[in-house]
């Protein structure tokens, strides 16, 4: 709510620019959900990750026990749902336990815990279902980016990243110069305005009738409460973003950010998307500076819209990697300066510790210093372990 607050509300869904792609009449849209047989359900659910939340009547492991017996029931309440193009209310609440995200941090700050959402497996199960429905749809239509690589079937953080470091090499065996920016959001899938997604759905994706009411029904009133051993708060409303630990939350963020990538495009940018993950990349000739301002440019529109979207772009946490031979990066520092993009000599991208020089120097550092970490806390446990269990960890 703080972030929404803080960034530029002036939104007009109704000026947005429409996709090319959708002016095609060809294009498939989808008007309601395929209801599933037994058959189906089964499979979805034997591909399921057992997680299991407070709110579940009976544990997940036990469920999937006595799946026979409750088959039946659960598929009338799923295709109850899909053909009525309502999501049950009573499965819409989220659990949320505050976990420390280094055990010794000060456990009296806040700003120390990570979050974690937990929903009812119920819920799980459906999005599942309709997950697979919209995703086909999606690869049908040709709606995903080709440089977006989040939560996409063969795509990961590691294909993103032979992408990025594959063009950084080609450019420096050419003798380019290539400039990164990693773009930094702040709590990006909170602050998703419900409207404008519902608005990229039915508009620059082609989702309609009771699939498009669903959807909305999904993400409209939905509440959490913070669970911290036998203690729970009292419900609050949800009134944004996408539900966090959800199966569902991860596409959706995706359409959400479709114009995004098109605004890059018509600057003629490079770029590699994973999830809020945005990394902005040009390759120069020695001397040659045009394409700094552009690079400029393509962000100032980028800082635009953002806050007509309720995203907050963190310029200050915006960093910037110079990669190519050595002569040439520090020439090209003072004319980024002046832009007021700031150079670092390594950082994290995508879990990986990232130099101008690629050697990976910092990030082999990085992991033997946490394995050394690691290992230090196995030894004062060895003696009391077996070999084969001392092997394992």
């Amino acid at each position: 709510m703080e972030i929404r607050k803080t960034v530029n509300s002036v939104t007009s869904v109704a000026n947005e620019q429409l996709p090319i792609f959708f002016s095609n009449q060809k294009l498939h849209r989808m008007s309601h959900f395929n209801l599933v047989s037994q058959k189906d359900l089964t499979h979805t659910l034997l591909h399921m990750k057992p997680s299991t939340c407070s709110l579940d009547i009976i544990p997940t492991s036990l469920f999937l026990k006595v799946l026979d017996v409750l088959a039946p029931d659960l598929l009338q309440i799923i295709n109850k749902s899909l053909s009525s193009g309502v999501f049950p209310q009573a499965i819409k609440t989220t659990v949320v336990k505050p976990l420390l995200k280094k055990h010794n941090l000060d456990s009296s700050d806040l700003s120390n815990y990570r979050p974690i959402s937990n929903l009812p497996f119920l819920a799980k199960i459906l999005e599942k279902i309709v997950f697979q429905q919209i995703n086909g749809f999606l690869a049908l239509n040709n709606c995903f980016d080709v440089y977006q690589s989040g939560f996409r079937q063969h795509h990961s953080t590691e294909t993103a990243l032979v992408k990025i470091f594959n063009d950084l090499r080609l450019n420096t065996d050419r003798n380019k110069i290539t400039v990164l920016v990693l773009l930094d959001l702040s709590a990006a899938f909170d602050t998703v305005d419900h409207d404008i997604l519902l608005s990229r759905l039915e508009h620059w994706v082609g989702i309609s009738g009771t699939a498009l009411s669903w959807l909305k029904s999904y993400l409209s009133n939905r509440t959490f409460h913070v669970s911290i051993g036998n203690f729970k708060s009292k419900l609050i409303d949800i009134i944004c973003g996408v539900p966090q630990g959800s199966i569902l939350g991860p596409l959706l963020f995706n359409i959400y950010m479709i114009p995004l990538l098109q605004i890059i495009q018509q600057n003629n940018i490079d770029y590699h998307n994973y999830a809020d993950d945005t990394q902005l990349y040009i390759s120069l000739s020695p001397g040659d500076y045009s394409q700094v301002h552009i690079l400029t440019k393509c962000i100032e529109q980028i800082n635009v819209w953002m806050c007509q979207n309720f995203l907050q772009l963190n310029i200050n946490k915006t960093e910037v990697l110079v990669f190519g031979p050595k002569e040439h990066r520090l020439q090209m520092i003072p004319p980024l300066q002046s832009i007021g993009l700031k150079c670092s000599d390594k950082a994290k991208n995508l879990g990986v510790m990232m130099d101008p020089d690629l050697n990976f120097d910092s990030h082999i550092k990085s992991i033997i210093k946490t394995a050394y970490y690691h290992l230090k806390n196995i030894s004062k446990i060895r003696r009391l372990m077996s070999l084969q269990d001392s092997e394992k960890l």
